[in-house]
């Protein structure tokens, strides 16, 4: 564990928090520690939207069905 920690340049409690998963932990210590374990390209594998089809659904669910553009005041359709 103190070599992981060492190698990535964070705290052995960091890299306990890491392990558990904590939440409040920044996505660059986790980078930092998938790298000191040789496993960094994995990373963007998992941040890859192209393989997240249940985020590509949720992302089309809440696009508008139909937009309307307000039209400025004193403008007409006419050319």
């Amino acid at each position: 564990m103190a070599v992981v920690a060492e190698r990535a340049f964070t705290s052995r409690s960091t890299l306990q928090r890491v392990e558990a998963g904590d939440a409040n932990v920044s996505i660059g210590i986790y980078a930092a520690v998938l790298q000191a374990l040789g496993l960094l390209d994995g990373l963007g594998e998992i941040a890859d939207i192209s393989r997240d089809s249940i985020g590509q659904a949720l992302a089309s669910a809440e696009l508008p069905k139909r937009v309307r553009l307000k039209r400025a005041p004193g403008s007409t359709d006419h050319g």
